[in-house]
């Protein structure tokens, strides 16, 4: 078998013969047909995660078709990998084994990969391997944001931050596949005309100053709000939060939150929720999602694996709105 390993950081990444894998009992060998990226690949190769182990397969979304006949699949079966490992017993957080797939275990920019048949899930089958390839992780952590944490209805009126990443757009999808009214934010003008395309309702760009009370007057105010970044901006966010609106953090891409007002949170009755990832009951119920409404992820742009460097490099330069794609070949 082969695998994109990233040898030492800040380098680039190797496709290398690596040993056959053997599955034991309870496993499934999984041939991979396509992988794609997040920003946990490019932090890892950055030097900015934690626990780095190197060298390391990357990739934590995957899909294939089963090699060996174990349990409730059968070979040639189209499946895909969960990217929690180890989530625990609790629905409520992640246990203190928990890990994310591809770093330190083996991920899925590989050939074959093994993995739990308890993370293996039958691939919806109105999806393509490349729209398939896109939903695993920035679904399943939109999902349990919006569903389990956020509990949100169609009558929520949502607002999703940095419109144009993975779990971003994925939840915009999410949301109004149920009904629910959304509108985002964006640098770019660009992406915030394709979240309209996709269902969006409106939009406005945080770097104007005054974005949180445009958006408030054109609304009229949010229950639900979907943020990836934190800093200066979510103090907006608690501006435009309808009373008792709930703010589901699931990343901090632009750091600390400066001056977060404990008046303006007590008085509104506001709801602050972090959020990561998500259990495999919570994968589940993001496939029934998707087989419900028959959801396609978006996907921005798919690489050969030969040209994996390059996929990483038009990753790391935000111009995609949906997933980029790697195909394994």
């Amino acid at each position: 078998m082969y695998a994109a390993q990233l040898p030492a950081l800040h380098q680039p990444i190797e496709w290398r013969e690596c040993r056959d894998l053997q599955p034991e009992k309870g496993e499934i060998l999984v041939k991979v047909s396509h992988a794609a990226l997040n920003h946990r690949d490019l932090y890892i190769q950055e030097g900015l995660y934690a626990g780095i182990t190197l060298p390391c397969t990357l990739g934590s979304d995957g899909v294939g078709v089963v090699v060996n006949e174990s349990g409730a699949y059968q070979q040639g079966e189209r499946v895909l990998i969960c990217p929690s490992v180890a989530w625990g017993s609790s629905e409520k957080a992640q246990g203190k084994q928990f890990r994310v797939l591809g770093m330190p275990d083996p991920g899925t920019m590989a050939t074959h990969i093994v993995r739990p048949e308890a993370e293996v899930f039958p691939c919806p089958k109105h999806l393509t391997d490349e729209e398939a390839a896109a939903l695993p992780l920035a679904g399943l952590t939109a999902y349990r944001a919006l569903f389990t944490q956020g509990r949100l209805t169609r009558d929520d009126r949502v607002l999703i931050t940095g419109i144009g990443g993975g779990v971003a757009t994925m939840g915009l999808l999410l949301a109004t596949a149920v009904g629910a009214e959304v509108w985002v934010t964006s640098g770019s003008q660009e992406k915030i005309d394709k979240a309209i395309a996709l269902g969006g309702k409106g939009g406005a760009s945080y770097k104007t100053d005054d974005w949180g009370k445009t958006l408030k007057k054109a609304s009229g105010g949010f229950d639900v709000l979907l943020d990836g970044a934190g800093g200066p901006g979510y103090n907006q966010l608690m501006h435009v939060a309808n009373p008792g609106g709930r703010i589901i953090s699931y990343g901090g891409t632009a750091g600390s939150i400066p001056k977060l007002s404990p008046q303006k949170l007590f008085w509104k009755q506001l709801h602050l929720i972090g959020s990561t990832m998500g259990s495999p009951r919570d994968f589940a119920a993001l496939l029934a999602l998707v087989n419900k409404h028959e959801i396609r992820p978006l996907v921005d742009r798919v690489f050969p694996v030969s040209e994996i460097n390059a996929a990483f490099d038009y990753f790391r330069s935000g111009q995609q709105q949906g997933k980029v794609v790697v195909s394994i070949g």
